[in-house]
């Protein structure tokens, strides 16, 4: 993950910003705050988008907020939700594993070792191999996926909730300051219709100024 320009404290702000300032209704922003939340909290490297764009479908939330939720995780506090996702996982699957540095890398190392082998197999004469990848599917990633619904599930709830009331409370101040400067927009117009009438007026010949009809001197 490219870390930020301006941090990563910058960037929240600015993906809250542009969260309040999306065009439509605060349950339906919610929503796609929900959908985008949970999968980001999931493992799916180079699916998030795409599995953003069909949970905000499911659930008739907005795309560009669901688009935006999924930048909810970063380098900071994703390893202490991986730790709390790998507990659960394994305690749901009854995998007796230590959850060491050690055991982590060296399971991504034997499926990433695996994965290559079976590239180059291709255009070779060996025969693929699968234990380096079926361990990291079953001791890494699903435990993974599975420890992480419970949590994803209970903060994108939560983010949902806090949601509403933020969008609700800007989009009224929006509101508010848009109708302000509309009827000072109308005072200005008013005062200005106001001089030119009275310019115009003072600039009027006076009753009777050259008129040919009034009489001359006998």
């Amino acid at each position: 993950m490219v870390y930020p320009q301006g941090g990563f404290k910058r960037a929240t702000q600015y993906v809250l910003h542009r969260m309040r300032r999306l065009p439509d209704s605060p349950h339906r922003i919610a929503r796609g705050v929900f959908a985008g939340s949970l999968v980001g909290f999931l493992p799916l490297p180079g699916m998030q988008f795409i599995a953003a764009w069909l949970a905000s479908r499911a659930v008739k939330g907005n795309l560009l907020a669901a688009l935006l939720a999924t930048f909810n995780t970063n380098p900071i506090t994703t390893p202490f939700f991986a730790v709390l996702a790998m507990t659960l996982g394994h305690w749901m699957l009854g995998i007796q594993k230590p959850l060491s540095p050690e055991y982590i890398g060296q399971a991504f190392a034997n499926a990433g070792t695996d994965l290559w082998f079976n590239v180059t197999a291709l255009f070779g004469p060996e025969t693929a191999r699968w234990d380096g990848l079926a361990q990291f599917w079953h001791e890494i990633y699903l435990p993974y996926f599975l420890g992480a619904l419970g949590p994803g599930l209970v903060l994108s709830l939560l983010f949902y909730w806090l949601t509403i009331p933020l969008v609700r409370a800007y989009q009224k101040a929006r509101d508010a300051r848009s109708a302000e400067r509309s009827e000072r927009r109308r005072k200005l117009r008013e005062a200005l219709a106001a001089a030119k009438a009275k310019l115009t007026h003072r600039g009027d010949p006076p009753q009777g100024a050259g008129d040919d009809d009034a009489p001359g001197p006998t």
